[in-house]
């Protein structure tokens, strides 16, 4: 229903890298299974093929890696999208600095699967927006207007 994607400072980088989102901590995992790597960047994007391709190497998952680009996520609703985009960045961020300061442990596949069934579902990342949007409709009182 809905899908989110900037050209934000860690998403960049990470998507320059041969990498994927690791769980190495417990918003990570909202990502485990359950993201995908585009590697087919064409430049610029002009064509509407492209977002075919995209949906495809995406499958069923919630968040892509576009290669040399950024990051993509999708959602059932415009806030889960959102959150996930959020929160991608954000991982995106740790797990830079991570692996720039050593060798992150990873969280064992068993537990970093139960973790994403619990943080990772469509109704947790409408539930995690919701927070932010009371704090920003706060701030921005006229962006209703």
């Amino acid at each position: 229903m809905a899908a989110a994607h900037s050209h934000s400072r860690f998403g960049r980088a990470l998507s320059a890298l041969d990498a994927r989102i690791e769980p190495i901590t417990q918003d990570s995992c909202a990502f485990f299974e359950d993201h995908a790597r585009f590697d087919d960047y064409t430049g610029v994007v002009d064509e509407t093929d492209e977002g075919r391709r995209i949906a495809e190497a995406l499958g069923g998952a919630k968040a892509a890696i576009l290669a040399n680009h950024g990051l993509l996520t999708v959602g059932g609703s415009v806030e889960s999208a959102v959150w996930w985009y959020i929160t991608m960045e954000r991982t995106a961020e740790v797990q830079l600095a991570a692996t720039s300061a050593g060798s992150p442990v990873p969280i064992r596949p068993d537990v970093a699967r139960r973790t994403r069934e619990m943080v990772g579902s469509e109704a947790a990342g409408q539930f995690q927006f919701h927070p932010l949007w009371n704090w920003i409709v706060a701030e921005e009182p006229d962006l209703l207007d």
